[in-house]
């Protein structure tokens, strides 16, 4: 065990890049990007767990076009917060970490009004329901104008995170957000070049990838957040994603970050543990909306176990299909967990929760060694504090009186 942890907090290589340890602070939206400008309040967070010791963390959900974000309040990646993105990076860099930003297309799922085109477009024509009582109840099937202009909003995006100083990228493929929408036989329905087979299921995630890494260069690190299962029959399944990650493997890509279930139906298949539904319906400001998850927002929220290492099984199924670096993410919350997914294979270790709660845990483990447990107890508490001003927190150590 003290061999595994000393290992994972040991310098490692991802692809032209040197981090210090093995540990990545993994993307979970912050909601500190008020009227879509990265605030003080996103600079300190990812300044301060660097400054808990983590190897990279991750900017969640930086859209690559104001027509890809769920709802107002997100950022999307132009020259506008150049500045902003600048001062973060150097903020994290201070402080001896590393940064990534994750780069995310909505697709159909999103309550947002489109600015040029009529309705949200994915993969197929839809019944948006996260948009029905935001005025967007449909979303519509991007045709070769769509998807050619999404590659290049991908390419131009990644040329910003760049030229700000920042260290990676990770590519949202998962959590039934675009791209993950052309991979999943669930909401791909096409029935041209881009939907059917897997292999053309995966043509625009493969087209992003090309597109990204031609913009940043050959060294520049690229991860890509894929589901290994979308948590339901019809979905993305782990032998599909075992074959979708060798095609990106292929393609270049540096690293794959496994996770898990769609947003819109499965959204505990990849949290686990206690719903935080009812403290979420209280901070729904649309009066629909907020009767609409009362009454049916049960079956996308219903609590589940939580167990150490949750996705364990299907990662070693990936991990014996690909050579590239894989990072485990899924029920890490211990010594012993970090020890045994090191001895299973995993490169990198992502951690949500448990960093929310404690963003210097590194320094804890480090102290306790095998002994180390955190204190986070899955309450799930923090999803809903995502709504709440200042953003994103562990309510067991940052009470939040309106939650």
């Amino acid at each position: 065990m003290s061999n595994e942890l000393d290992r994972l907090l040991g310098p490692a290589r991802l692809a032209g890049l040197t981090l210090r340890n093995r540990v990545i602070k993994t993307a979970t939206f912050e909601g500190m990007c008020p009227g879509g400008v990265p605030g003080d309040d996103l600079i300190r967070h990812h300044a301060g767990m660097a400054r808990g010791g983590v190897g990279l963390t991750t900017v969640a959900y930086c859209g690559v076009s104001p027509d890809g974000l769920t709802f107002p309040d997100q950022m999307w990646m132009h020259r506008g917060v150049f500045p902003q993105l600048q001062r973060l990076a150097d903020a994290v860099h201070a402080e001896g970490g590393a940064v990534s930003a994750q780069l995310a297309h909505c697709g159909y799922f999103s309550r947002n009004k489109p600015r040029g085109i009529p309705r949200p477009r994915g993969p197929s024509a839809c019944i948006n329901q996260y948009g029905v009582f935001s005025g967007v109840p449909f979303g519509g099937a991007m045709d070769q104008k769509d998807i050619d202009r999404t590659v290049a909003e991908y390419a131009a995006a990644a040329s910003l995170v760049r030229d700000v100083g920042f260290d990676a990228i990770e590519i949202h493929m998962g959590h039934g957000y675009l791209l993950s929408q052309f991979i999943s036989p669930l909401l791909n329905r096409r029935r041209d070049d881009y939907g059917g087979s897997l292999e053309n299921r995966m043509r625009l995630p493969l087209q992003v990838l090309a597109a990204v890494r031609a913009a940043v260069g050959k060294d520049f690190p690229l991860l890509a957040k894929l589901n290994l299962s979308d948590g339901l029959a019809e979905g993305l399944g782990i032998d599909e994603s075992c074959r979708a990650a060798q095609w990106l493997e292929q393609g270049g890509l540096d690293a794959i970050v496994m996770s898990g279930g769609l947003v819109s139906r499965t959204s505990m298949f990849l949290f686990r543990g206690e719903s935080p539904l009812p403290s979420m319906i209280p901070l729904e400001k649309n009066r629909l909306q907020r009767t609409a998850m009362k009454w049916f927002g049960a079956a996308a929220f219903p609590s589940m176990p939580y167990e150490e290492l949750y996705f364990l099984e299907m990662a070693r199924q990936m991990r014996r299909a690909v050579r590239m670096p894989l990072v485990y993410l899924g029920g890490v919350a211990t010594a012993e967990s970090m020890g045994r997914a090191m001895a299973e294979g995993f490169d990198f270790i992502a951690m949500g929760r448990a960093l929310l709660n404690d963003p210097n845990l590194l320094q804890r483990l480090a102290e306790q060694g095998p002994a180390w447990k955190s204190a986070c107890t899955h309450c799930n508490q923090c999803v809903a504090s995502m709504g709440l001003p200042g953003g994103i927190r562990c309510t067991l150590n940052q009470p939040a009186h309106s939650l």
